[in-house]
């Protein structure tokens, strides 16, 4: 029997992967491949601790399909030739693949499509990596959703398709493989050892993904909502960048959150899984938002940001990125982003807001450091927390709305364990003055070693006077419109 193509994208798993499962149901020999293709999503190619996760993802799922009598074919190029090459080499009767959404990878799977049913190919897309497809979901207009809570309240009304179960056993091999790049020709490793982090923090792969999963519904989801803000603990279940490259599926998330409810009879079982399915929820609306505002990646959602006096400042920018603010909760959130590739939610909405009202800076900037520097830099997320904090998107937080950053620090961190780990020249400050070093007497600076100017920057601007300087630019936008 002719072979099936199933071309591996953000899908790296082999349960809950409906491509997969439809090319194991043809009945023919399977070729799973995977192709680095050097337009990556658009004008956003994956950045260097993406990369890196994705090199040790395409390891793990080619282990585990060698572990069921397969392998994954790796290529570099683009797509479509690729995939006619192979067709051709293989006699390959279909290509299968799971739907992505960002744009232009829309555009471009859509064009393939229509290119290879012409050429008399079968051609097939499924969704793995939502609930509910952007395209399904409209408001009472016939729109889409701009607001997330009655997005969701419209979400939780909808079935939820259970996970695609593969069948057991071997997978069907051809009788000689097509000929494959080595995983390190396609060269995702960084060259200098700025990773060593990354490596100490994470386990990427399907297996890895589940054994969160399991162990954060077991020991941290029935106190989701009172310990998610905390990132001196761990109090989150971590499952983004597993999440984004799909070793594990939104479906197996809701599915293992039910499995949970049914002692109780109740769906959610408590608050903490309610919760915790809203941040699935915030990762679908995402994709809704990207889906429909296909521009928002690089342009405001709310279009009278356009004409926001932005700063152009290379040395607040660069400090910012470096975690040498002097504002110790920012710095020990941009520190954990360059060490391990993430950075606790909570924190990412106080760098975010210090680099758009404090200092002024575009939301672009960061969305583009972050980018680069997240494991799991995912277009719709990064699109929308971005807006949000920037207050430029849909349902997002008002401009005015200005993180303090003592403050923030003060109630999310209370002891300054946070701090402590991650901006080490802090480590001995008392409580008191862990989140506002400056506010320290010369003795307890000197106690604890701590020489701001020297070893610990003076804060790049002031509090006060940043969150003047922001209401006032706010106001020459709304000063524009009227």
């Amino acid at each position: 029997m002719a072979a099936t193509i199933v071309w591996f994208r953000q899908d790296l798993r082999l349960q809950d992967n409906p491509a997969l499962a439809a090319a194991i149901t043809n009945g023919g020999p399977v070729l799973p491949i995977y192709i680095l293709d050097g337009a990556g999503a658009g004008d956003w190619p994956p950045g260097g601790a993406s990369q890196w996760w994705l090199h040790h993802s395409l390891a793990t799922l080619d282990a585990t399909l060698r572990e069921r009598g397969s392998r994954l074919l790796l290529a570099k190029g683009e797509s479509g030739a690729v995939l006619r090459a192979l067709v051709k080499e293989a006699g390959a009767r279909a290509i299968y693949w799971n739907r992505r959404y960002e744009p232009a990878v829309m555009g471009r799977d859509q064009d393939l499509k229509a290119g290879l049913v012409a050429a008399g190919v079968e051609a097939k897309s499924f969704n793995a990596s939502l609930l509910f497809e952007p395209h399904t979901v409209q408001n009472k207009s016939g729109g889409p959703f701009q607001v997330f809570t009655p997005f969701w309240r419209h979400c939780l009304a909808l079935p939820v398709d259970a996970p695609v179960k593969l069948p057991a056993g071997e997978l069907p091999a051809p009788a000689k493989w097509p000929a494959s790049l080595a995983l390190e020709k396609l060269a995702l490793l960084p060259r200098s050892k700025w990773d060593t982090g990354l490596a100490a923090a994470w386990t990427p792969g399907e297996a890895a993904a589940m054994k969160r999963l399991k162990k954060f519904i077991a020991r941290a989801m029935a106190d989701y909502s009172e310990k998610r803000n905390r990132p001196d603990i761990d109090g989150t279940s971590a499952l983004s960048p597993h999440l984004h490259f799909g070793e594990i599926g939104p479906r197996q998330i809701w599915a293992a959150v039910a499995a949970v409810s049914q002692a109780s009879g109740v769906f959610p079982a408590h608050r903490g899984a309610q919760v915790f399915l809203s941040e699935v929820g915030w990762r679908e609306f995402a994709y809704h938002l990207l889906y429909h505002f296909p521009a928002t990646p690089a342009a405001p959602l709310r279009r009278e940001f356009a004409a926001f006096p932005w700063q152009e400042n290379p040395q607040h920018l660069r400090a910012w990125q470096k975690g040498l603010t002097g504002y110790p909760i920012v710095d020990a959130g941009m520190r954990q982003l360059w060490a391990t590739g993430w950075m606790h939610n909570r924190v990412r909405m106080i760098v975010a807001s210090f680099l758009v009202k404090h200092l002024r800076l575009a939301w672009q900037a960061g969305a583009a450091w972050f980018w680069d520097t997240l494991v799991d830099a995912d277009l719709a997320n990064n699109t929308l927390g971005w807006q949000w904090s920037a207050g430029c998107g849909a349902d997002a937080a008002p401009y005015f709305r200005i993180f303090n950053p003592l403050l923030q620090g003060a109630k999310f961190d209370a002891n300054g364990d946070y701090v402590r780990r991650w901006v080490p020249e802090l480590a001995r400050m008392p409580v008191q003055f862990i989140h506002q070093p400056w506010a320290a007497p010369p003795d307890v600076l000197a106690g604890a070693g701590v020489a701001l100017g020297g070893n610990y920057p003076h804060p790049i601007v002031d509090h006060g006077e940043a969150r003047a300087a922001a209401l006032a630019a706010l106001q020459t936008i709304r000063v524009a419109r009227s």
